[in-house]
């Protein structure tokens, strides 16, 4: 894609860490971005701008924001960004306004534009794309990687990496990895995008809640002999998981590469306090059962014993529910 090119049109679904991240860096280098989220973060973006926070600068980029599902109709590509535990609801209501949405700007001159708008799941977890696809929608996948989050509505603050993986190889994944390289985002095209997806599970699953119930940055974690046991039991598991399942991990055939991986990842996002941390923290559900659940079933469908995912699944759980039972429990405010 030359810099001359038109833009396509970019709706970002579930506008925030990730979204806020990716939507901004699309926004930044030029391209047409509305943001749908919720209410204090579109009156944030709306009223001053997106705040991009980032380990390379800080700046505020103008973005049109909307907390209506329907801002997607006119989107050529739609990034969908939503908690896994909103997948399927929101995959219902947006199927038809995708469907209809003609692009007439294409993302490569030597590739066809795209007849209906292209929706990218960017989401935690494994079985995303599947959902997508129940729904009507044919989603393309993206693993991602980025350690970010909002610390207030309207200002994302990212503290590490923020590239993508896409695939299988065709002109829509192609069309898209050009898409964000020209905006700066690395963006690599794999052919074996299940192995890719099972790859980042098996970091979610190793650090996502172990620094959620320890409240510790991933830093920590690499730095503690104890925790570093932990990981390399979660990784084992879902490494026998995947093997069962007959997943090609390309470059993580070995429980050793599988717990270097994981460490590397916990090093690179030193910083970072997982998502399902920082969900916790807020009193919000997590992914968890996208991440150490889904091995936990996935195992015993399979035959293969997973009791650390499973017992960090039911931890996290009960500290969803504790938060639950707090807020119910807390004292209604009085107006005065």
């Amino acid at each position: 894609m030359s810099s001359s090119e038109k833009w396509p049109r970019i709706a970002v679904v579930g506008a925030g860490a990730v979204g806020g991240y990716f939507g901004g860096m699309l926004a930044r280098a030029g391209a047409p971005v509305v943001m749908i989220g919720r209410a204090a973060f579109v009156d944030a973006v709306r009223k001053n701008g997106l705040m991009l926070d980032t380990l390379q600068f800080k700046e505020t980029v103008r973005v049109e924001a909307s907390t209506e599902l329907a801002a997607a109709r006119a989107a050529d590509v739609v990034l969908f960004c939503v908690k896994t535990t909103d997948t399927e609801s929101t995959a219902r209501a947006l199927a038809p306004l995708v469907s209809s949405s003609v692009s007439s700007s294409p993302l490569a001159s030597s590739s066809p534009v795209f007849s209906s708008a292209t929706v990218v799941s960017l989401q935690n977890g494994v079985d995303n794309a599947e959902k997508l696809r129940a729904a009507g929608i044919d989603a393309l996948t993206a693993v991602v990687y980025v350690a970010a989050s909002v610390p207030e509505p309207g200002r994302v603050k990212h503290v590490g990496r923020g590239d993508l993986v896409i695939g299988p190889r065709n002109a829509r994944s192609e069309n898209f990895a050009a898409l964000f390289e020209r905006a700066g985002v690395a963006c690599r095209i794999s052919d074996n995008i299940d192995g890719e997806l099972w790859i980042k599970l098996i970091w979610n699953c190793a650090l996502n809640a172990i620094s959620a119930l320890g409240r510790a940055k991933y830093g920590l974690i690499a730095e503690r002999e104890d925790a570093r046991k932990v990981v390399e039991a979660v990784v084992n598991e879902v490494l026998a998981v995947a093997s069962a399942a007959r997943i090609q991990l390309p470059g993580v055939e070995t429980p050793q590469a599988g717990l270097a991986g994981a460490l590397k990842i916990a090093t690179q996002m030193s910083g970072a306090i997982s998502s399902t941390g920082q969900d916790l923290m807020r009193g919000k559900r997590t992914e968890i059962d996208s991440l150490n659940g889904y091995i936990s079933r996935r195992g015993a469908e399979l035959g293969v014993p997973t009791p650390v995912n499973h017992a960090l699944y039911a931890l996290v759980k009960l500290a969803e529910e504790s938060n639950e039972l707090s807020a119910r429990s807390a004292p209604a405010a009085t107006a005065r």
